[in-house]
């Protein structure tokens, strides 16, 4: 295998190869150095940042990039479609390390419009592996079956189900008894739910935020101590 004959056309028309990525680096460096010699210094000191953000693996949705953000500022969960289940070890520990240890103050799950997982939910085709993950996304269509079978039009069905998706996502992040503990401790945490627009660039945040388990459903409800 050789990925030095890997190409590709970033939307600015220069290729991308494997040299140009470690090329790439080396001019980060420069500029960064440039602008703020101790940038390094500092960043290897230390991490604090006070968002843990739960988004898509999509390349199109990097989370500091849309927020005109820094290195540093966001703690960073990618999965398939932005997934968040209570049998995900890896997404748990992320989770957890950051309640617990980063002590953040905002948990964002973030979906994007023109998810591709979320339209391969929408579908009936085998895909592959990645079928059994999606399962999650089609229990949320089971979940609000009556309002989606009520939108007929392709595109704002997958709109919805992707807002739909964020929705339930951050609330399994409350659900979660990482959350709830943290609640219980009265650690500052809130948890958010955004969807972002490819052909805008634009946030939209859906209103759904859950700051105490006041904000949750009776059946999840833990009775946990302090």
């Amino acid at each position: 295998m050789c990925a030095k004959s890997v190409e590709k056309y970033n939307h600015d028309h220069t290729v991308i190869t494997y040299d140009s990525l470690l090329q790439g680096n080396k001019d980060f460096v420069a500029a960064a150095l440039n602008e703020d010699p101790e940038y390094f210094k500092r960043l290897s000191e230390g991490q604090q940042p006070p968002v843990l953000w739960i988004g898509c693996s999509d390349s199109r949705v990097p989370a500091n990039q849309i927020t005109n953000t820094n290195p540093g500022d966001i703690f960073v969960h990618r999965n398939i479609a932005n997934v968040v289940t209570h049998s995900d070890m890896n997404l748990l520990s992320v989770l957890d390390y950051s309640v617990n240890v980063l002590k953040v103050k905002h948990i964002i799950v973030c979906g994007h419009y023109g998810c591709g997982g979320v339209n391969a939910a929408l579908g009936d085709t085998q895909v592959g592996l990645i079928d059994n993950w999606l399962r999650n996304i089609k229990d949320v269509i089971r979940l609000h079956e009556r309002e989606m079978s009520t939108i007929k039009d392709p595109e704002l069905r997958s709109k919805r189900l992707v807002e739909l998706n964020a929705i339930e996502s951050a609330s399994n992040v409350a659900y979660t008894s990482i959350v709830q503990n943290a609640w219980a401790n009265g650690q500052e945490l809130a948890v958010h739910a955004w969807v972002y627009d490819l052909k805008t660039g634009i946030i939209t945040d859906l209103k759904v935020s859950a700051a105490s388990a006041n904000d949750l459903s009776p059946v999840f409800k833990m009775n946990v101590g302090k």
